[in-house]
């Protein structure tokens, strides 16, 4: 629970504060006294008379009833302090300092439970424990540094790391970017990263909070809560962007599905992020740039003009706006000459604007103003000015800054000479500009940015979803496993996708008769092994029942074969959907390209069921291999929203069937006119 008494304490107590500023406890007092906390500060240390000018209470027995305790002591005495405080002093907010708790041993975790008891019992708020601290406008309770400059409007940023908070705050005090509140919530047992969100999003005054939101997490204890109020904080106007670490460890056990081999707990977060519209980074700087690029002005085009001195960096950043889907569009005509004609001979203003390495602050002004009032087709302004160390750039930065402020188009200021020009920079930082001092960095997190979709529609789409039907079928099934391919065309007919022809048994006699009516040419698998491919169990095209006479006794003397399955033989682009129940989550939905490319590749898109058609077309659109489904070199493309619509039929099919571990649909083969399944398996452990 998050109260009064722990974001505006009116008094505040440090238990174990001290005059020794290079430890936390003297760090702590050394912070709220420099931040300006305007409340009553008491310290309590039995061997100090004094601390930094306050007088000490010896005994927390001696405290007078106080709002917020900070405690930096070792871990084994703070289960008695936080009762003790609670009970007489009234304390109702505390922040733990202290490490050696449950991120350490099973003794540590017990101390944290008898201090998690004892808030519930009293209604404490909990930081931490094993946290820097809470920094807000109100008090500066962290024992660390940097301290950024603090503004209602600067960004609220929560970790689950107090020392990855201090590496964040490092990279984001060099960039000019400003701070709202610092959230360190350690071991968060009772107010983690989701109950941090939760608050901000049922107490949000869009006039005076924060509108950015930046999150480092290690772990999601409550993806539904993240997902709820994430959503609602972005739909409120909010913008959010956050680093999930530990994503690299594969979720998947020794597969024995394409997707159980593809899909991790990754592939989970990947699709949480996606549906929530958070954007996700995976550097710090990377997280600091986004939360930089959130402070401009919001824009939803993707043509950049690049004015600049260096033709180096320009060329770069071109390359990398490219790379990122974004364009740089040469600029041309009579306009583009009359803006040459204002710049040094030598200039050009193909795009980028190259104002050259002697061209003057009035020249920055004009090219900017060009690309504002005349350039139509811009979206957007990038200004790379650095110095090789032969001026000074206090003029320019001063142009700039008055630009920034004229211009209806956002500008991005890359001030890369902060060494050299580093009190310039710092002047322009102190106008409330941010800086992005490498132009590739910006590109890349600009990426992340446009390429993150708008919170999902949360609602699930059950029409053409026989859902009685589905319950049915799961219901009826005995045991765990691999079900047959029986069952799979029925729970795909129950969801409308539809499935090829086809027919599976163990004699030959019946399959051949399928195959005449079916007509030839036709497609023999094994029904046993799970890889079929593996181990020679696919057998295409074939046109005689001769051949398939003969592939049928091959196949059935394959190890673990029990039947033969025998399809209508049909053409077009292999496609793949699979999905993967994924603990707390629930069903991860991967698409992609079909066939062997699937794991060879590895190009898929996830999305976290239920999804909705906007979902699914984003997955599809993001895949790296959506210009082979929009057709390429004279060939036609798939119908893309029959491929949508399977995706979110399937997805609705495993939001109301949770037995379904594993699924794989591949191929299916699609054409401009229909997308069919040719092959599936469905894991089922109930």
């Amino acid at each position: 629970m998050i109260n009064q008494q722990l974001l505006q304490p009116e008094s505040i107590a440090v238990i174990g504060g001290s005059n020794n500023t290079h430890k936390p406890g003297g760090a702590v007092v050394r912070n709220l006294i420099s931040g300006g906390y305007a409340g009553t500060l008491r310290i309590v240390n039995p061997k100090e008379d004094e601390v930094q000018g306050i007088k000490v209470f010896h005994d927390v027995k001696e405290l007078p009833p106080t709002d917020l305790a900070i405690l930096v002591v070792a871990a084994k005495y703070c289960p008695d302090y936080v009762e003790y405080l609670a009970a007489e002093k009234h304390v109702r907010a505390f922040i733990i300092i202290s490490a050696g708790f449950s991120e350490e041993t099973a003794e540590g975790a017990a101390l944290e439970q008898r201090i998690l008891d004892s808030c519930d019992r009293y209604g404490c708020a909990l930081i931490g424990p094993n946290c820097i601290g809470l920094l807000t406008r109100w008090h500066h309770s962290v024992f660390t540094k940097p301290i950024p400059r603090l503004t209602p409007k600067g960004v609220d940023f929560i970790s689950g790391s107090g020392a990855t908070a201090v590496y964040v705050l490092e990279s984001a005090v060099t960039k000019g970017l400003p701070f709202n509140s610092v959230w360190s919530v350690g071991n968060g047992r009772q107010i983690g990263i989701e109950s941090v969100l939760e608050y901000m999003d049922e107490h949000f005054d869009a006039e005076h909070d924060s509108l950015v939101k930046l999150l480092y997490i290690e772990s999601i204890a409550d993806p539904d809560k993240l997902l709820f109020h994430a959503t609602s904080l972005i739909r409120k106007g909010c913008r959010i962007a956050a680093i999930k670490a530990g994503s690299s460890e594969s979720g998947s056990r020794a597969a024995s599905s394409h997707t159980g081999a593809i899909a991790s707990s990754d592939s989970a977060v990947e699709a949480l992020f996606r549906k929530a519209g958070i954007v996700r980074c995976f550097s710090r700087e990377e997280l600091t740039t986004v939360g930089c690029i959130f402070t401009l002005p919001r824009f939803t085009g993707k043509n950049f003009a690049i004015v600049t001195h260096a033709g180096g960096p320009g060329v770069m950043l071109t390359d990398a706006l490219s790379k990122g889907g974004m364009s740089v569009p040469a600029l041309t005509g009579p306009v583009a000459d009359e803006l040459k004609a204002k710049l040094l001979p030598g200039s050009s203003v193909a795009n980028p604007i190259d104002i050259l390495a002697t061209g003057t602050p009035e020249h920055l002004g004009i090219a900017i103003d060009y690309c504002e009032k005349h350039f139509s087709e811009i979206d957007a302004i990038m200004v790379i000015f650095g110095t090789p160390g032969l001026v000074q750039l206090y003029e320019a930065y001063d142009v700039l800054h008055k630009k920034i402020q004229e211009c209806s188009k956002p500008i991005f200021p890359i001030l890369p000479s902060v060494n050299t020009a580093g009190p310039e920079v710092h002047e322009f930082l102190k106008k409330g500009h941010v800086n992005f001092s490498d132009e590739v960095t910006l590109a890349t997190a600009l990426t992340q940015v446009m390429k993150t979709p708008e919170p999902a529609d949360q609602n699930v789409v059950v029409n053409g979803v026989d859902v009685p039907r589905i319950r049915r079928i799961i219901d009826g099934i005995q045991g765990d496993g691999y079900i047959s391919p029986a069952l799979v065309h029925e729970l795909l007919a129950s969801a409308g996708i539809s499935t090829v022809p086809e027919f599976v048994s163990a004699e030959k006699a019946d399959l051949l008769t399928f195959a005449e009516k079916c007509h030839y040419p036709v497609v023999a698998k094994v029904v046993g092994p799970v890889h079929k491919s593996d181990v020679g169990g696919v057998t295409l095209n074939i046109r005689s029942k001769e051949v398939l006479s003969a592939e049928f006794d091959r196949m059935m003397n394959i190890e673990g074969a029990t039947a033969v399955m025998v399809q209508k033989m049909l053409k077009g682009t292999e496609l793949f959907i699979g999905a993967k129940y994924e603990t707390h989550f629930g069903h991860v939905v991967l698409c992609g390209l079909g066939g062997i490319f699937v794991e060879v590749l590895k190009d898929v898109s996830s999305g976290l069921a239920p999804l909705s058609y906007e979902e699914a077309y984003s997955m599809i659109h993001s895949l790296r291999g959506y210009k082979i489904l929009k057709g390429t070199r004279g060939q036609e493309g798939i119908n893309e929203r029959k491929f949508a619509e399977i995706i979110v039929r399937l997805s609705t099919l495993l939001r109301f069937a949770t037995e379904i571990k594993e699924m794989d649909i591949n191929p299916l083969l699609a054409d401009a006119a229909d997308i069919i399944a040719v092959d599936a398996r469905i894991l089922v452990e109930k």
